[in-house]
């Protein structure tokens, strides 16, 4: 690389079995305009031809370790980073050549702590959509505090947008480095970039900006963390993730913030238990989870019941007129 006063990138790669892949999200690291960067790929215990695909990459600093999972692979990548800033790249992701160039003029020029970038999502089928533009939770924050294709977001909007959801995945994000609370946590499957920026939100003042501006690709396909599993399987893990989320941070919350997380739960409990109930037939289990529900709060409980009717009704007749089924049972 050439000579810079730029401040220097540590990208981490996480990643397990997926030499298939792995060499487009290299490529796309490889090709960005932004001069100063660190690859550091980290193996979390592949069995296929991994290390031999990222010996062909000179730059890239490979380590393998035995299998512990994403959070463990990426902590070990930060704690190798030298980079003042730090990205991470998951390995079924590619990012556009300017990724890093435009995220770090913005974090750089407006001393934030984090930025993040807007995406294309690619279904199995090929087709894609602005994953940003349609989310309900960034709506609001669109059209406030903009400049060109960037949103500025102050700790209050901050607070406000993570409690309820979180818009910037792992490849999404550049962050600065000393911002950074307690890296990924692993006691956490899917929500551990969620965590990560609560950590910084929660704890210290915090700057932040996204643009809208298309500038990477996320590609659904069956060996996705959360977009590659059933429905029903991403609920039990989000159960125990927002659990451990809402134990971890209530000490932070106000009143109204903490009731909000606990909304949230107990939407994420009823869910899963209309899916024990009506795709399971497990009686059982579907009680204990609305009994659980109920333990929590019996309004927010009794209130999601008529909207999980109506949407596996609407689920069902959508299934319905795109297969010719017969609406014999309602199912989602």
């Amino acid at each position: 690389m050439q000579l810079t006063t730029k401040p220097l990138v540590s990208v981490i790669v996480a990643t397990y079995n997926r030499a298939y892949i792995l060499h487009k999200a290299l490529e796309s690291i490889f090709a960005q305009t932004y001069p100063n960067i660190q690859v550091i790929v980290v193996d979390d215990g592949s069995t296929d031809n991994t290390a031999q695909l990222v010996g062909r990459f000179d730059a890239a600093e490979y380590i393998y370790i035995e299998h512990a999972g994403q959070s463990v692979a990426r902590n070990l990548g930060l704690a190798r980073a030298k980079g003042e800033f730090i990205a991470s790249l998951d390995s079924d992701d590619v990012w556009c050549p300017d990724f890093l160039e435009q995220c770090m003029d913005r974090l750089v020029g407006d001393q934030l702590d984090f930025v993040f970038a807007n995406w294309l999502q690619v279904g199995r089928d090929g087709t894609s959509f602005d994953f940003l533009a349609g989310d309900p939770y960034v709506k609001p924050f669109i059209l406030k505090n903009s400049e060109g294709n960037w949103r500025y977001l102050t700790n209050t909007d901050l607070r406000s947008l993570f409690l309820v959801s979180c818009p910037s995945p792992t490849s999404s994000a550049v962050i600065r480095k000393s911002s950074i609370v307690a890296g990924w946590d692993r006691g956490i499957r899917i929500g551990e970039d969620w965590s990560l920026y609560l950590d910084m939100i929660f704890t210290k003042p915090c700057k932040a900006a996204f643009t809208l501006e298309k500038l990477w690709q996320k590609h659904v396909h069956h060996a996705n963390i959360y977009d590659g599993r059933r429905r029903s399987e991403v609920l039990e893990i989000l159960v125990d993730d927002e659990a451990r989320i809402i134990d971890r941070y209530q000490q932070y919350l106000a009143d109204d913030e903490l009731m909000l997380m606990r909304r949230r739960y107990v939407a994420t409990l009823m869910e899963l238990s209309k899916h024990r109930l009506i795709r399971d037939r497990n009686v059982r289990s579907s009680w204990q989870l609305f009994y659980k529900s109920i333990g929590i709060s019996s309004w927010f409980t009794l209130d999601q019941i008529p909207k999980l009717l109506l949407t596996a009704i609407r689920n069902r007749r959508s299934r319905m007129a795109a297969g010719g089924e017969s609406f014999v049972e309602i199912q989602s």
